[in-house]
């Protein structure tokens, strides 16, 4: 009856921590959507600079009012320039295409080759007329340069020069190299004569970057988890990220950063500023998963630039980054640009990038299937972590062997008010026995950030895009073997078989290590939570996931099942570790108490003093 209505109490107590967690989750809510209506007006404001095309490209954005340009330059090479056709220029190597405009003399079109998106079209990552690049100048009037079309000085496969033209001896240079075989492309702002036309009371100016970065990979939710902006401070080379799992965001800085990045989950376009960026803004947004135009979200910096308005003849060196987020690419750029990859904070971090990430890549030197891969990288990782796999089913078969003895204590002490009596009587015996309360516990806790560090590197390891293994077609993405055509809400839209399967190997090596356990260790209502509530709850959480997280648990669970199996079978006699623990519990020698022994006879003492008081009184 006792345990009936502890298990009862137990799953009432569950029901009531659900019904906060819900409630606090809502309150949540309700505060972040307050914070993403101030947001959103700050994102409002950024893409106001759009041109009408880039406007147009969803109801979502704020759209400007069409003028013309060309009135504000009445006569003069500004006039020429707000009235000239656009042209586009063609950079191009074995890694990138990319296309320049005339038109503020900015990045129109960027093609990344050798890669994919999910549905087999070219991965462009920047669009034509979904960005916008602008530089706002003070020449006695506010000019920005998307509305200027810029001159052809020197153009070849690698190099362009494009000008804008003040006047004779006045013009801006906006110069463009990109190196053989890379991803990056050099950036150079040359102001000429400018000292005569820059205002010198203003000192600087500002670049603005719009950018609507298209959906690539095949689940929305994944894709978008993984995906934000992200910067890196100039003086401490800390990166930072934001709008990630988040709809809207926005960060505000006066420190000088040194990069930005609009960053997808596995491609990125980052600007780098030689000089730094002293102050600016970074916003971004997340599009619904149906947007019309197939944009995952909109990021916006706006940046304060300085300027040397009393100089004659002045450089501003730039550089974009546009390609994967594969790490050792973009560690080979000495800029920090592989932080951005979330692979976790300093302890998993430092596991993925220095363990998991050169084992991984040294596998695939030799072995062309991934699937393959993260079969032997598990198996690898199980054999590591073999002694405390050993020493926690160790430690779970004295206490499992030590039951009867157990059992004995708690017919000695049924009532109550003997529970100190009974706790001390228990510790005794573990001392004597030499059986750690937390001999099983501390070596799976110890596993834990292997785990984990599993967790963070697969979503975000671009060598599993589109990799194939199985029925799976991308181990980066979820797998499905059915789809139903409708949400099931927490679950989705479809059924990822890996994800099953993990559920089901979860589940049997829940059910295996509870029927280990002694009695005295499982509290009511934990071998339902444990064997099917957890098992459950996973498979919900990976259905939407990476394939290959879930197929790394799933062989992670099996491997386990195997282990504990083997060692139960063929290196544990339970009988001789009885007879052993036995004789140590019987022994007359003295053994040193713990100082958590001592606290709890301390504790016990003060109790029955406590008593004592009481009586005398009564």
């Amino acid at each position: 009856m006792n345990e009936k209505r502890s298990s009862i109490v137990g799953f009432a107590l569950i029901g009531v921590i659900l019904l906060l967690f819900s409630w606090y989750n809502t309150k949540q809510m309700e505060k972040r959507q307050q914070e993403d209506v101030r947001v959103r007006d700050s994102i409002a404001a950024v893409t106001a600079l759009q041109q009408e095309s880039v406007a147009d490209t969803s109801a979502a954005q704020v759209e400007a009012p069409v003028e013309d340009v060309s009135e504000s330059y009445a006569e003069g090479w500004l006039s020429e320039a707000s009235q000239a056709a656009t042209e586009y220029y063609t950079l191009e190597n074995d890694k990138v295409r990319i296309r320049i405009s005339s038109k503020g003399a900015q990045p129109y079109e960027v093609l990344i080759k050798e890669y994919y998106t999910y549905d087999s079209s070219a991965l462009v990552l920047v669009r034509p007329d979904k960005s916008l690049f602008d530089l706002e100048l003070n020449t006695n009037q506010w000019l920005n340069t998307s509305d200027l079309n810029f001159s052809p000085v020197a153009f070849t496969d690698s190099t362009l020069t494009l000008r804008l033209q003040f006047d004779d001896a006045s013009w801006v240079d906006a110069v463009y190299t990109l190196p053989a075989d890379n991803y990056k492309l050099d950036y150079r702002l040359h102001f000429n004569g400018m000292d005569k036309v820059l205002d010198r009371r203003t000192g600087r100016m500002t670049l603005k970057w719009v950018l609507d970065v298209p959906r690539l990979e095949k689940g929305y939710q994944n894709e978008r988890n993984y995906s934000g902006v992200a910067y890196k401070y100039l003086a401490n080379n800390e990166v930072k990220t934001l709008g990630k799992r988040r709809d809207t965001a926005e960060e505000t800085f006066n420190a000088s950063i040194r990069w930005f990045g609009f960053q997808q989950q596995f491609f990125s376009a980052i600007l780098v500023s030689e000089d730094g960026f002293p102050a600016g803004k970074l916003v971004n947004r997340f599009y619904a998963e149906n947007e019309p135009g197939g944009s995952l979200m909109q990021s916006g910096a706006e940046m304060t630039i300085a300027l040397d308005t009393a100089n004659p003849d002045f450089e501003l060196p730039f550089s974009f980054y546009f390609g994967p987020n594969h790490f050792y690419t973009l560690k080979s750029y000495n800029e920090g640009f592989e932080k951005i990859i979330p692979l976790g904070g300093k302890v998993i971090g430092t596991i993925s990038r220095y363990i998991i990430i050169p084992t991984f890549n040294w596998l695939s030197r030799f072995i062309s299937s991934y699937g393959l891969i993260i079969l032997l990288l598990t198996i690898m990782i199980k054999l590591v972590i073999s002694p405390l796999t050993w020493k926690s089913y160790s430690s779970s078969a004295k206490m499992r062997v030590l039951k009867p003895e157990i059992d004995k204590i708690n017919e000695k002490y049924p009532k109550q008010e003997d529970a100190m009596k009974k706790q001390q009587a228990t510790m005794d015996l573990y001392r004597r026995a030499g059986v750690s309360m937390w001999g099983g516990c501390l070596p799976i806790l110890l596993q834990f950030p292997i785990l984990w560090a599993m967790f963070r590197f697969f979503p975000a390891s671009i060598e599993l895009r589109q990799q194939g293994f199985l029925w799976c077609h991308d181990l980066s993405a979820y797998d499905s073997i059915l789809d139903f055509g409708f949400k099931i809400p927490l679950y989705g839209d479809h059924m990822s078989l890996f994800a099953l399967l993990m559920g089901i190997s979860m589940w049997g090596y829940s059910k295996m290590t509870m029927s280990q356990q002694p009695s005295t260790q499982t509290m009511p209502g934990m071998e339902f939570m444990q064997v099917w509530l957890m098992p459950i709850m996973m498979v919900f959480i990976c259905n939407n996931l990476s394939a290959g997280l879930s197929y790394y648990y799933l062989l992670s669970n099996i491997i386990t099942i195997g282990q504990n199996w083997a060692i139960r079978k063929w290196f544990v006699d339970e009988e001789k570790i009885y007879e052993n623990l036995k004789k140590k519990a019987n022994s007359k020698e003295p053994v040193k108490k713990s100082k958590f022994r001592q606290r709890l006879d301390e504790a016990y003492k003060a109790q029955q003093e406590q008593l004592k008081q009481q009586n005398k009184k009564r």
